[in-house]
């Protein structure tokens, strides 16, 4: 390969903000120096003509766990798995690691647990739990990337959620600052009050996470923004009955925005197995018409981006209790498939590829002021990716780069494959820890 300060890449069908078609990027010092609409036939790399040149994968959904929990995933290993995967840019939540990312101290000590370990560019999410309200700006001024909070319990202990009190609070005290609030949005009490058998059953566990405590919880949030003005965002939308009131949400100009997951998009209950917590996460995975449904709000503009929430555990915890779903860790390990799956299902579905771009690509960066990344345009930094639909892929958990090989994406066989990654024109391998850490712009 060329070196990264200076080369050319060319390619028939390459994936811009205006479309799909013939295109000439020249990178210099690892930036996008000039995209030109044409092909070049002398350019320092040819793309095949069946393959297609796209933007490096922004994902701003990933547990990487790391220090505290670092058998689950890490650094090393979660961000080697997004580079393989396409994906040159991920954010990480504030949890499940040990501190949680809820203070400035917390968040050097992920800093330097993440040192010379990044394959990928890699920011922080921060964290708004009871103990922290009335500290947040301390934790912003760090330069995390927005907050996170449950309406529920996180899954552990250290990760408190918010009441509906303590929501309005860290509501108003991060619209004071102009920050950005994220949100697990689903209700406690109507899980309370829902069916929760011990069970290998996966109709069981869908049956004990309802699509109404994610309406009432949406409703909660939708409430408080309306007091406060918060900018405020929905992660991984399951219920496709949220889109009513994301919609009713923006007509009265609310700063709402809403994420769903590759696995609510490709995956559905019907085919699910019983006994596979594999497959587990909170929210669930619903019916194949709520995924239906979820399409229609990614093609109306109600969804704005697709990220992975990509949340892996290790083999015990995943299968505690012996397949009941009661028990086992809630979360799909899936960052290295996600742009690979939604690919696929848009080639599938007849759905342009700059679509996909703008869900993982451009749109993510933009929403979450991720400075530089999301698209082959001048300025921004050279994360490329080469998708090749003639490069059929049957998933195996086993060589996913990820710690654990455990994933519901197992045995998925997807049209094409992501072949070749560049992070700031550096041709990745899976070898090279050259990530660097971002700040918001």
């Amino acid at each position: 390969m060329p070196e990264p300060s200076s080369f050319t890449i060319s390619a028939a069908h390459a994936v811009s903000p205006t479309g799909v078609g013939p295109l000439t990027v020249t990178v210099t010092n690892g930036t996008i120096a000039t995209v030109t609409s044409a092909e070049t036939p002398d350019a320092d790399i040819r793309v095949d003509p069946g393959d297609v040149l796209l933007p490096g994968g922004v994902d701003t959904h990933v547990h990487l766990n790391e220090p505290g929990r670092t058998e689950w995933e890490g650094f090393a290993s979660g961000t080697a798995a997004a580079a393989a995967g396409g994906v040159t840019t991920v954010l990480d939540m504030p949890l499940n690691s040990i501190p949680s990312t809820t203070s400035p101290e917390a968040l050097a000590t992920k800093r330097s647990a993440a040192a010379g370990k990044l394959s990928v560019d890699l920011g922080y999410w921060g964290g708004a739990v009871p103990q922290n309200l009335g500290h947040l700006e301390q934790l912003w001024d760090e330069g995390v990337f927005g907050f996170k909070c449950f309406t529920l319990p996180s899954g552990v202990d250290e990760f408190e959620p918010l009441d509906a009190g303590q929501l309005h609070r860290a509501m108003t005290e991060i619209a004071s600052f102009h920050g950005l609030l994220i949100v697990h949005a689903e209700d406690e009490k109507t899980i309370e009050a829902a069916p929760a058998r011990h069970s290998r059953a996966y109709a069981d566990f869908l049956n004990s996470r309802p699509a109404e405590a994610e309406l009432r919880a949406i409703e909660l949030v939708i409430a408080t923004m309306r007091e406060t003005g918060c900018r405020t965002h929905l992660l991984h939308l399951s219920s496709a009955r949220g889109l009513e009131l994301v919609a009713a949400a923006r007509a009265e100009g609310l700063p709402l925005s809403v994420e769903t997951c590759p696995h609510y998009l490709c995956l559905s209950a019907e085919t699910i197995p019983d006994g596979a917590p594999e497959f587990k996460c909170c929210p669930p995975i619903r019916d194949a018409g709520n995924q239906e449904a979820l399409w229609q709000g990614l093609l109306d503009g109600l969804i704005d981006i697709v990220v992975t929430d990509h949340s892996p555990s290790t083999r015990a915890r995943k299968f505690a209790g012996d397949g009941d779903l009661q028990l086992a860790w809630g979360g799909i390990a899936g960052v290295q498939v996600g742009y690979t799956a939604m690919l696929d299902a848009a080639t599938r579905r007849g759905i342009g590829l700059e679509r996909v771009a703008r869900w993982m690509s451009q749109g993510p960066a933009e929403l979450m002021s991720v400075p530089n990344k999301g698209g082959l345009v001048v300025g921004h930094d050279a994360d490329l990716a080469i998708w090749s639909p003639r490069t059929p892929l049957t998933v195996d958990a086993a060589a996913l780069r990820h710690r654990n090989p455990i994933s519901a994406w197992h045995g998925y066989q997807s049209i094409g494959s992501i072949t070749d990654v560049w992070l700031r024109g550096n041709h990745l391998d899976g070898t090279k820890p050259i990530g660097q850490e971002l700040f918001r712009s």
